[in-house]
């Protein structure tokens, strides 16, 4: 049976997330046939419409407001309940993003409704399927009953292919954001410029064996030739080699993008927890035994510092060439 799915569309900075895109696909799954509608929210986001149509929504709802302009849980929830008022959708998709961790649980419980989280695919059903035990199994979900909420790790559901020139609905709904716990008064940015880390193609990430933050740099460079971002384990961070916004793991970022390039990097638990289900790994380290070698596609043992400036000097004449 056909549903009406609504979609959070994400932006930061005048621009759409590619997760926005992702979560539009995951909602034409669910809604069998039915009709999507992408929901843009901030201070002046319409003009972000069209990308969404030419990615498959069939309706976008945009709600502005200046006290939209930055996200806030309180703000965003009033906007969005609003909006789901007014649609009285099947279902809903957002992204198992820092914002979609944080506004899909209070979503749910105004609506009291189930929620399940992070899911990495959908079969027809649909049945989620999700990861548990820090990544290490996985289990099926199936809502019977009520509504179908669920978020989406990013880069794990393909987008649907760009149409240009589709086009569909744009209605605004007007909603008085009040009562509100948190201002947000600066956003101090700490992460580098850049690719979004949660949302990369490649990653290029660090360890101990990285030694100092001046050590990161020949990883920077890496990345910027591969069009990737620099993530890097809590053992980096914790040594005050580059910042906790880089942290990738059970207790930094869960990423899963199609190379992840690990360079002195043991391999302990908690790191694997938040990259080992990337596409393919490959792992540098001196240490032939190192635990990261055992989920590895390929794997190199050497100095890091050796065998990163060859990597960048191999790629730039794949590049040129």
């Amino acid at each position: 049976m056909s549903k009406k799915v609504v979609v959070l569309a994400e932006s930061r900075e005048g621009a759409l997330r590619n997760v926005s895109f992702e979560a539009i696909a995951a909602g034409k799954k669910i809604s069998d046939g039915g009709e999507v509608v992408s929901v843009l929210i901030g201070s002046q986001v319409s003009g972000l419409a069209d990308e969404l149509f030419a990615y498959g929504a069939d309706k976008v709802v945009t709600v502005e407001d200046a006290k939209l302009e930055q996200y806030s849980s309180d703000g965003y929830a009033q906007a969005l309940l609003a909006v789901i008022e007014q649609e009285s959708p099947e279902g809903l998709v957002f992204g198992h993003t820092a914002l979609g961790k944080d506004l899909s649980p209070k979503i749910a419980g105004r609506l009291n409704s189930g929620l399940v989280s992070d899911v990495t695919s959908i079969e027809d059903g649909p049945v989620f399927i999700r990861p548990i035990y820090s990544g290490k199994a996985f289990e099926k979900k199936v809502i019977k009953d009520g509504l179908t909420f669920i978020t989406i790790r990013p880069n794990n559901i393909a987008p649907l292919e760009k149409e240009e020139g589709r086009s569909g609905e744009v209605s605004s709904v007007s909603v008085d954001i009040k009562d509100l716990r948190t201002i947000i008064k600066d956003v101090v940015r700490k992460a580098t410029d850049g690719v979004d880390l949660s949302e990369a193609k490649v990653i290029v990430a660090g360890g101990r064996g990285v030694k100092s933050e001046e050590g990161f740099e020949p990883l920077k460079e890496l990345a910027d030739l591969l069009g990737g971002a620099v993530g890097a384990s809590r053992g980096a961070c914790d040594a005050d080699y580059c910042d906790y916004s880089l942290q990738i793991g059970q207790t930094g970022k869960v990423v899963t993008p199609d190379l992840y390039i690990a360079c002195g990097i043991s391999g302990a638990i908690q790191h694997m927890a938040g990259m080992s289900n990337s596409k393919v790994i490959v792992a540098i380290n001196k240490d032939p035994e190192a635990n990261i070698f055992k989920v590895a596609d390929y794997g190199i043992v050497g100095d890091l510092f050796e065998v990163v400036p060859l990597l960048i000097e191999e790629f730039k004449k794949v590049k040129v060439s």
